[in-house]
């Protein structure tokens, strides 16, 4: 299996004269699970929303398998992105969203799922936070992107239902890139096989996760 490169570098983000985002380089291939963590305010999602393209940006830099990818356009058909609040439209009934999301010939492994088969003939308005929330992530992974972007999937989710997001999580990793970043740090530590950390505006790669601690992140007895 053909293994994808996704490059983001020298991203610079200011906002009312603060420095947000300082020259940050982030590298997600194929099989990586990067945890992207982060004070609140770090700039985690804002990055995250740079480097799908709905953010702007002073400067950035953005190529996937060695090209360039200067519009927007370009970085949807390559990159999915899972936003902080509900995508998904509560007139929906789940049969529809999944529909109009997964494709043909994945659907039927897809409501094979017991949590989606639990859930299959409800409206989206009548699902609970966790369960939607599985629904979305769910939807998110099985597209045919290459990277994924999963912005505070955790949010409300039971922990059956994390165990359940981090088994999907893990899975789609052997197809593609993904790139996590949740206030929840001890899951996005425990799936993830490598972490950057956000600080004053920096990305520090991060060898251990020993080195949270010895950068003021995480306090002694933490991890």
């Amino acid at each position: 299996m053909k293994k994808h490169l996704l490059e983001m570098d020298s991203i610079q983000k200011h906002f009312d004269n603060k420095n947000i985002l300082s020259d940050v380089y982030l590298k997600c291939e194929t099989n990586d699970i990067i945890g992207l963590l982060g004070r609140n305010g770090s700039g985690k999602s804002t990055l995250l929303k740079i480097i799908f393209g709905i953010e702007s940006a002073d400067f950035k830099f953005v190529r996937i398998d060695g090209t360039v990818k200067s519009s927007t356009k370009d970085l949807f058909n390559e990159i999915s992105y899972l936003p902080q609040d509900n995508c998904i439209p509560k007139a929906f009934s789940v049969r529809k969203a999944i529909q109009l999301s997964v494709s043909k010939e994945n659907i039927s492994e897809f409501y094979a799922d017991e949590i989606i088969a639990s859930i299959l003939d409800k409206k989206i308005a009548h699902l609970s936070g966790g369960e939607l929330r599985y629904l979305e992530i769910k939807i998110i992974l099985n597209n045919t992107s290459k990277f994924v972007l999963l912005d505070e999937p955790y949010n409300g989710l039971s922990p059956l239902l994390v165990a359940k997001v981090n088994e999907l999580i893990i899975k789609n990793s052997e197809i593609k890139g993904i790139i996590i970043s949740d206030h929840n740090y001890e899951n996005v530590i425990k799936v993830s096989n490598k972490l950057v950390l956000l600080k004053e505006g920096k990305a520090h790669h991060l060898h251990s996760k020993q080195e949270l601690i010895e950068k003021g992140y995480l306090k002694e007895g933490m991890l």
